[in-house]
């Protein structure tokens, strides 16, 4: 009998007895069973927190969020496979979307964080705090990862999204996981674990597969574990309960279903496009995922005059949707997960039906396409509830299916209240075009809700609904929804990591958060800070300038060149009763001068100025002041860099300018690209081009592919010709969609991948040899290097066009050669 298998302690395995069987929710035919008999649960945490943790915990910010991003891109590439296993639960095409490309869309985002934490394993938060008057005791606070593992208890309804959406945050953060998939879906979680595991990005330990449910997985928790939970409220509060929860005070975030509510705004009368809005928001969140959502909406409340209207119009835009075989495109809702849910659903639906009204559907009759009743299909139900303040079981009872009921409110505080009598939910939305309406509800609403959607006629095309948490937005919600949070972007990574308050001088923690803290001590330099590459520069590296003197004459200049006229610059007439004394030199000339002082003219690995953060102007400069500046690097940020510039990070820079009796008068953040040091390729000169040309024999092997050595010249001579502009005749074979990038890959520094063949190539073919032997061919490879430099001497302007790269031009050209000649030599060895 086919099996679930776990991904543990490294390896894959089975459980050693049977388990909880799994059905296509469409056709009924057996999947799998799933078992975690025979696991060892206790060696399975210790693996993760010591095995995957240790790796993890070492990894910088930068190096995770890379990480994250290839496994995104990894597991894009195979999506279509995740397709065809994700029909089996009943989703249709978009529903499946939702769960996988969402999934991958989690890694992306999270990915993306990497830009806001510093190049090191741990994040600097907040802003110093300074805890003395002479500014030499202060404090700051710093994350460092958790040294336990994250155990994530997940539910049926989203196998892979439920997953990435966890496990990219702790990921980020440092911190392994042990993922527990609902059984009735975890044939699909285990389909894109094993991809994850063949992939090779993870490091080992990061990630381990229990399918199914270990009821022993909190007895060997430890202080240092995260645990996160998605399911029924009611299971929620017993595992958070669990004895051995409550003696480490392990964290637990638990996210449950939830009664969320949408609001019809009292101006989204029939005719508004919010009123259409409402309607076609209302059925996507009914039958998407055969509304097996947590967040999908369970009451809509609406003006009490328009109850017939919503009835009528979502009655007859419900009966558009196509309910069968997800597989087919003309059906627009699948099936539920398997019978069992479809009993569950009905017994839910009965209990609300005691006091509301079925106004639409049968959940013993639906109309199918390309399927059969072996199949956990139901109908679309809306119910409706006129007495929502009495009738309390709308408010407490979830039909976790494609079903919802509307009610009716008079006035907008009592939407607020009925909203509020759910007691909690991950998201709530109100479709209205009127701003202060929605300003009263979201405020007054807010304190129940995990997630509030404002949607209207200006954001619809944008809006992404109000089903869809967001990775860079907190999931969660209070009281029956949980009381949790996850995603949240920083936030959310923060769940996983320790936070810590450190004390002590500003010199000791700048060290320790790698940021310049004011006051700290400076490191003298031998050279100009803007002389050194992105690798080399340091916080607390440091320049103190030579003075410079105002003058009236700056003053006055400074102000006809700007315009500006302000009456402290110009008239000093008008000081009487002001903050001035004298004429004051511009705060923004000051900046600009104190740049004068700093800047090396000359080129080097600065790139540009990129920026601005802060300023502060502490006092007044006037005519005759003298200044001079202290320039100390403050912080290094690392950044990706994917248009035709080299590879190149963010220097912060703590501008500091003093007067002569070496008081501050004025600070600034500035922000620097600093170009990153080329270690990668060895410089083509004559000298090594020649020495690696001697090093190349009649039998010297390639390391990769099937190239000889005089065909490598003969190669290496064609492309010269190209970039000379002796050979012109051919087209661009690049895609136009990705030239762009391609061309731009010239700038950094990652080699060509081994095995890349030339587009002229057949593949596993060579070319007909031109010349007579290699020593003619190395003798026609010098000629040709000759005529290219020659070329370019003599027409600097010039642009040619390549086969692969597009349009190139004479430094382009230099970047193709060297990176085209350390391929080929070192592909011979000769380099």
């Amino acid at each position: 009998m086919n099996k679930t298998q776990h991904y543990v302690i490294g390896k894959w395995t089975s459980a050693t007895s049977e388990g909880k069987a799994s059905y296509d929710a469409v056709t009924g035919e057996f999947i799998a069973e799933t078992s975690v008999e025979g696991l060892d649960i206790p060696a399975i945490l210790h693996y993760g927190r010591t095995i995957g943790g240790e790796k993890l915990r070492k990894m910088t910010f930068q190096e995770r969020g890379n990480m994250l991003k290839s496994l995104a891109m990894y597991l894009t590439k195979r999506k279509e496979t995740f397709y065809e296993i994700s029909y089996k639960t009943g989703a249709t095409r978009v529903d499946s979307w939702i769960d996988i490309e969402g999934g991958f869309g989690n890694l992306y985002a999270n990915a993306s964080l990497r830009k806001l934490f510093p190049n090191q394993p741990y994040h600097v938060e907040g802003d110093p705090i300074d805890l003395s008057k002479g500014g030499r005791f202060m404090a700051h606070h710093i994350l460092v990862p958790k040294k336990g593992v994250a155990i994530h208890i997940n539910a049926f309804n989203f196998p892979i999204w439920g997953m990435l959406e966890k496990c990219a945050v702790n990921w980020m953060a440092g911190m392994p996981a042990v993922v527990l998939p609902a059984p009735v879906t975890a044939y699909l979680t285990e389909a894109v674990v094993r991809e994850i595991i063949a992939s090779n990005i993870l490091p080992n330990g990061a990630l381990q597969l229990i399918s199914g449910t270990a009821k022993n997985i909190f007895d060997t928790v430890e202080s240092q574990d995260v645990i996160t939970f998605t399911g029924s409220a009611t299971t929620g509060r017993l595992l958070k309960a669990h004895p051995r929860i409550i003696q480490e005070s392990v964290p637990f975030t638990m996210e449950a279903d939830s009664l969320n509510a949408s609001i019809l705004g009292e101006d989204a009368v029939p005719g508004t496009p919010e009123f259409d809005l409402f309607i076609n928001q209302a059925r996507s969140e009914i039958t998407v995922k055969a509304g097996q959502k947590c967040t999908a909406i369970r009451r809509m409340i609406v003006p009490e005059k328009l109850m017939d209207e919503v009835q009528n119009a979502l009655s007859e835009s419900l009966d558009k949707v196509t309910v069968g075989d997800p597989r087919l495109k003309e059906v627009r809702m699948g099936a539920l997960v398997s019978k069992d849910q479809v009993e569950v659903l009905k017994n839910r639906v009965a209990e609300l039906a005691k006091t509301s009204k079925v106004v639409y559907g049968d959940l013993e009759k639906v109309n199918l396409i390309g399927s059969d009743s072996k199949g956990a299909f139901v109908s679309p139900i809306l119910l409706r509830e006129d007495n929502p303040f009495t009738n309390l079981a709308v408010h407490e009872t979830e039909a976790f299916g494609p079903v919802s009921t509307i009610m009716p409110y008079k006035n907008l505080e009592q939407a607020i209240e009925l909203a509020q009598m759910g007691k909690g939910s991950l998201v709530s939305s109100i479709v209205t075009n009127s701003d202060s309406i929605a300003k009263e509800y979201v405020v007054n609403a807010a304190s129940h809700h995990g997630r509030i959607l404002v949607l209207n006629r200006e954001n619809a095309k944008q809006s992404t609904g109000h089903g869809s948490p967001l990775p860079l937005l907190v999931h969660g919600g209070p009281g029956r929804a949980g009381g949790g949070e996850e995603m949240g972007g920083v936030r959310g990574i923060a769940h996983y990591m320790q936070r810590c308050a450190i004390q002590g001088s500003p010199t000791t923690l700048t060290e320790i958060t790698g940021i310049y803290q004011a006051n700290s001590a400076y490191k003298e330099i031998t050279q100009h800070p803007f002389q050194y590459h992105w690798e080399d520069i340091q916080p607390g590296m440091s320049l103190r300038t030579h003075n410079r003197t105002v003058t009236d004459t700056d003053i006055i200049n400074f102000a006809n060149l700007t315009w500006d006229h302000f009456y402290a610059h110009t008239d000093i007439t008008s000081l009487d009763g002001s903050i001035f004394k004298k004429r004051t030199a511009h705060g923004y000339f000051i900046l600009a001068a104190a740049a004068g002082l700093f800047v090396y003219p000359n080129k080097g690995p600065v790139a540009a100025n990129y920026g601005l953060e802060e300023c502060r102007f502490l006092r007044p400069i006037y005519h005759n002041d003298t200044v001079y500046v202290r320039l100390t690097c403050k912080q290094k940020v690392d950044r990706d860099v994917a248009s035709a510039e080299h590879p190149s990070g963010i220097v912060k820079w703590f501008v500091e300018v003093f007067d002569t009796n070496d008081e501050l008068v004025a600070v600034a953040t500035i922000l620097t690209m600093v170009q990153k040091k080329q270690e990668v390729f060895v410089e083509m000169t004559d000298e090594k081009i020649a020495e690696c040309l001697i090093k190349l024999i009649e039998n010297s092997k390639p390391q990769w592919g099937i190239l000889t050595p005089q065909h490598l010249l003969e190669h290496l001579e064609q492309g010269y010709k190209i970039m000379a502009g002796e050979i012109q005749d051919f087209e661009i074979v690049t895609p136009d969609k990705i030239l762009d990038k391609v061309h731009n890959s010239l700038y950094n520094y990652e080699k060509f991948p081994k095995g890349t063949a030339f587009p002229t190539m057949k593949k596993g073919e060579l070319e007909e040899l031109v010349h007579a032997d290699l020593e003619i061919a190395k003798t026609k490879f010098h000629e040709a290097r000759e005529q290219y430099k020659t070329f370019f001497k003599e027409n600097p302007e010039a642009i040619m066009k390549n086969m692969v790269f597009g349009e190139l031009n004479r430094y382009e050209s230099y970047l193709l050669e060297r990176k085209h000649l350390n391929h080929h030599f070192e592909q011979f060895g000769v380099l």
